[in-house]
């Protein structure tokens, strides 16, 4: 490939994101949605991270480990059980990391 075709794909590919991406800064307040498909979105954050998250806690190479063997699924758990005891973010994760070290070493 020449140096040419390089900067040019470069130069195309920002053309394309810019013009895909800015679409929602310009007319963003024109397009109006339904109350209902706003309330639908409002649950996209949340399905996302659980998508990226559960499959981490529950596979095992590869393979379903839902036992007590699983140091992940267990950090896991007490991650979400201090998080409903307590809404506080920060400690859920410290608590999440340090019962993941914890029984990562005993397990």
């Amino acid at each position: 490939m020449s140096e040419w075709y390089i900067w040019g794909a470069i130069a195309l590919l920002t053309l394309s994101t810019l013009i895909t991406r800015s679409g929602f800064f310009l007319f963003g307040h024109a397009v109006k949605l339904p109350p209902r498909l706003k309330h639908a979105l409002s649950y996209a954050p949340a399905a996302a991270m659980a998508a990226i998250v559960i499959p981490d806690l529950v596979l095992a190479d590869g393979v379903l480990a839902l036992n007590l063997a699983n140091p992940k699924l267990l950090a896991g758990i007490g991650g979400a059980l201090f998080f409903i005891a307590t809404r506080h973010l920060l400690g859920t994760i410290v608590t999440g990391m340090a019962l993941f070290t914890v029984l990562r070493l005993v397990i």
